[in-house]
């Protein structure tokens, strides 16, 4: 193998270790952080969902309505089921898509 050979296989080697330690290193941060929020279907306002707006929308900031069933935001895990949703079955945040109850 010639050195210029062995260089760039050296060189290549050390990018791909590289990268591997940078995403390692990043990976706890990401897991902690989406384990301590959950989706919570129902509480986001017109235009302020984080993502899941139901068919023919894109994703964030594309709720129709105040407490759309089907649009959620991130929430501190385990407060969900706790924040007011006038839209919701039993009057909170869902942690599943919802059918708006009626009006009425």
């Amino acid at each position: 193998m010639s050195t210029q050979s062995t260089r760039y296989t050296s060189t290549a080697a050390l990018a791909l270790a590289l990268s591997a330690a940078l995403n390692l290193a990043t990976a706890p941060a990401i897991a902690a952080e989406d384990m301590s929020k959950e989706k919570c279907f129902g509480v986001a306002l017109k235009g302020k969902n984080d993502c899941a707006a139901g068919a023919g929308t894109t994703c964030a900031g594309s709720s129709k309505m105040d407490h759309q069933g089907n649009a959620w935001k991130l929430v501190p895990k385990g407060t969900c089921e706790k924040t007011a949703s006038p839209s919701s079955p039993t009057g909170f945040g869902q942690l599943m898509a919802y059918k708006e109850k009626m009006k009425g």
